[in-house]
């Protein structure tokens, strides 16, 4: 491939969004591995570890769980093919950019499937699945390590997918890290989505396994072998499933206080480097433990209150506080600078978008001389009804968005640097929603939205 046309591809994947960056990816992988889905799965992001596109047979009904066998499975062949040649025994290679795993198979969407695996350092784990090379044999002069022109062609195709796959796994860290509103909100509704899910999963299996241990565990029953060996068996299908839902809750659930101990790690920099005094109060032990879109959101928060503070003359001194009130993660952090900070600061506007992707409250509050304190509270649970959005209005995910914001009296510009995109392409989805409402202005429509709610 052209060093020119692959940066150019490069380019054109990281400049998307964390939301759509699986279809990006996909595309500019096709050329080099024809595929018929690719996964995605990072435990970087709270509310959405997979990032899909493809096959919507295998994208609608692809797990975590599968995903963290899938994982578990490449690791494995990697580490036991270490130092063999590339394209040996399971077909495990490292390329001069990364490891691969080729010709795997597992359980994907529900059935067996072929599928090619790739590992970033940062551990997300990239899946392609149904791979076939593009172009199988090349007539470039087969290097050594390759011991046919097959193999030298795979080895190729694998360095250059873990190339873009690194650099892809690492923008994903960094935008998961910037906690966009869109992904915020995003993050929301794929918690309650998921939450909803295992519970029913959890629920529907639990009884049905409780049932057969039961029954196989029950005096009447004859063929001791055959009773063993079901009652091993269901057993550690309960155990599965106990995995299952401990990953849940990793994914989703953090202790107030281990939310908090990762966020004075994520401040450590700032304060040893920038010469910041940062104090930390610190939130009660035990309690409820925070969402995690919550808890990521509160930390992002943070972080950029923090920013927004020290960009005034005279800041040597902030001060952090968590608290959680049952239903809300509590924040405050204040400043010993001159006191003028207000809701209109550009830096401020940003946190109040990611404030409100989770139906949140942010104030300010400055006093000349003293300094300046900035309040946050996130609620623990979804909203109903966020926004006072019908149904029937059949509005897209970024349309709701662009509603939340527009009928709460956003302008265009706001809009679009709330969910990182152009001011022609906020008027685009503004004009899609007053149709799809049925209002003719947005005065009309902000009075139809509160009368919904």
């Amino acid at each position: 491939m052209p060093r020119n046309s692959a940066l150019r591809d490069l380019h054109t994947v990281l400049s998307n969004p964390l939301l759509e960056i699986a279809p990006a990816l996909a595309d500019q992988l096709r050329p080099i591995v024809g595929h018929s889905a690719l996964v995605i799965f990072t435990e970087d992001c709270t509310g959405r570890p997979q990032k899909l596109a493809g096959d919507r047979a295998i994208t609608d009904h692809v797990t975590v769980a599968e995903m963290v066998v899938v994982r578990e499975s490449v690791r494995r062949s990697l580490r036991e093919n270490a130092g063999g040649p590339a394209g040996a025994g399971a077909g495990a290679g490292a390329g001069a950019a990364g490891l691969v795993v080729w010709d795997a198979e597992g359980v994907i969407a529900g059935a067996p499937r072929a599928y090619a695996g790739w590992i970033a350092p940062s551990g997300a784990l990239l899946v392609l699945t149904d791979p076939v090379l593009t172009d199988p044999v090349q007539t470039d002069p087969v290097p050594p390590r390759a011991a046919t022109p097959e193999v030298a062609a795979r080895d190729r195709a694998g360095d250059a997918v873990s190339a873009l796959w690194n650099l892809v796994a690492l923008s994903i860290h960094h935008q998961v890290a910037a906690a966009s509103p869109a992904y915020l909100a995003d993050s929301r509704h794929r918690s309650t989505e998921r939450a909803s899910i295992i519970a029913e999963l959890t629920d529907t299996h639990s009884t049905t396994l409780e049932t057969l241990l039961a029954v196989l565990r029950s005096p009447d029953a004859t063929d001791s072998a055959a009773r063993q060996t079901s009652v091993t068996i269901a057993a550690s299908a309960m155990v599965t499933l106990r995995s299952v839902s401990d990953l849940d809750r990793k994914l989703s659930k953090e202790p107030v206080a281990t939310a908090f101990e990762r966020l004075k790690t994520d401040l450590r920099p700032l304060a040893r480097f920038g010469g910041l005094d940062i104090q930390f109060i610190e939130p009660p032990v035990g309690g409820r433990a925070l969402p995690g879109e919550v808890a990521h959101a509160g930390r992002a928060i943070v972080r950029g209150a923090v920013l927004a503070l020290v960009e005034q003359t005279g800041v040597e001194r902030v001060r952090v506080q968590w608290d959680c009130d049952g239903s809300n993660l509590l924040v405050t952090i204040r400043d010993d600078g001159p006191g003028d900070l207000t809701t209109d600061t550009s830096t401020v506007r940003q946190l109040s978008a990611r404030v409100a992707a989770l139906d949140g409250t942010l104030g300010v509050e400055a006093t000349p001389g003293w300094g300046s304190e900035i309040s946050v509270a996130l609620p623990l649970d979804p909203v109903a009804n966020r926004h006072g959005i019908a149904p029937a209005w059949d509005l897209t995910a970024q349309e709701k968005r662009v509603l939340g914001l527009a009928a709460s009296g956003s302008r265009n510009r706001a809009i679009g640097e709330a969910l990182s995109i152009s001011e022609n392409t906020v008027k685009f989805h503004v004009a899609n929603v007053l149709r799809k409402v049925g209002a003719s202005n947005r005065a009309e429509l902000a009075s139809i939205v509160n009368t919904q709610s």
